[in-house]
């Protein structure tokens, strides 16, 4: 019901959404973007080819002005004066794309990113336990049988379903990830011989490079987990062992974006996170929506199997939706 709803408020929004949108920023994020079917975030994420995020960049760029980093603190301050409502493109967990397809795409049409990483994957020493899922969903498909194990190991009982068991797989989370590397034996996967044939995710000399050419390279934890599933103590770890790494490398450790959501994330972790006088602000993922942490920024996720300019119209409808019953800003205990 909700969605119908949403969807016939987003029919009447106008297509110059710049005027309509309601916040005076626009966070636009994506993950990857490829003419490929890429094995590891397919059965994850719904990322774009080309000809797509080229469409969404075009039509972000007639309702925005896009800036880069220093720019969009300056915005902030009040010493750098747009000509329209900004624009800060982000990208999340720092795949290989991130250099081979996007960049050379933004630069073509003037426009910076920033990619948030997760050092624990850069040079493909690792990979994302979601990503994992994702092969072994994706295994899963095309295996003639499949070991009955694979269903003991993830207690399904008696059913043989493939469908409930990509389900059971692509259900497991960052605390649970040591059973993927069981499933993987029984399922056949190699996850190093992918990493390594494959490399999914940039490597330090990309990441030096896309720095060179005035990208931006910035935090999302060390390894990926959900925040509000860990305790504060192991939030602070994640995250500074992090921005460690970033300074390290010269890369930017102004900013943090939340790996997942920052859902049932509380006031006292962004009270630890902003005594680090360097950060400048935070990241969810919430869409648009404002925060009681006003540090705290939500960007809009671009990978939902719609266009740019339906997510936007949609997402302005959904603000004035939930402004009507005051329910448009995030609160945290």
């Amino acid at each position: 019901m909700k969605d119908q709803i949403i969807n016939i408020l987003a029919a009447f929004e106008p297509d110059n959404i710049g005027k309509s949108f309601p916040l005076q920023y626009c966070l636009p994020l994506y993950h990857s973007v490829s003419d490929d079917d890429l094995l590891h975030i397919k059965h994850v994420i719904r990322y774009k080819n080309t000809r797509q995020f080229e469409n969404d960049l075009d039509h972000m760029a007639r309702n925005f002005q896009f800036v880069n980093w220093q720019e969009f603190k300056e915005y902030g301050s009040g010493t750098f004066k747009p000509k329209k409502k900004i624009a800060l493109l982000t990208f999340d967990d720092g795949f290989r794309e991130f250099y081979d397809v996007v960049a050379p795409i933004l630069e073509r049409k003037g426009i910076y990113a920033c990619n948030f990483i997760n050092p624990a994957f850069i040079d493909n020493k690792d990979m994302m336990f979601r990503c994992k899922s994702s092969l072994l969903a994706d295994a899963v498909d095309k295996k003639k049988t499949i070991d009955p194990d694979v269903y003991r190991i993830l207690a399904l009982g008696n059913t043989s379903d493939r469908n409930i068991l990509q389900k059971s797989i692509l259900k497991i989370n960052y605390q649970g990830k040591k059973v993927l590397d069981q499933l993987a034996e029984k399922l056949e996967v190699d996850f190093n011989a992918y990493l390594k044939e494959f490399e999914p995710y940039l490597s330090t000399g990309a990441l030096k490079e896309l720095t060179r050419k005035g990208f931006g390279i910035s935090s999302h934890s060390w390894d990926h987990p959900k925040y509000g599933d860990l305790s504060l103590i192991e939030q602070m770890e994640t995250t500074d062992k992090t921005f460690v790494y970033l300074k390290e490398n010269n890369f930017l450790y102004e900013s943090f974006a939340f790996p997942f959501t920052d859902f049932e994330v509380g006031k006292d972790f962004f009270e630890e996170l902003f005594k680090n006088e360097e950060l400048y602000c935070s990241f969810g993922c919430a869409g648009v929506k404002m925060d009681s942490v006003q540090r705290n920024l939500q960007r809009i996720p671009m990978e939902t199997g719609e266009s740019g300019q339906q997510i936007l119209k949609k997402e302005i409808a959904y603000f004035r939706l939930k402004k009507l019953i005051n329910k448009n800003t995030i609160l945290r205990t």
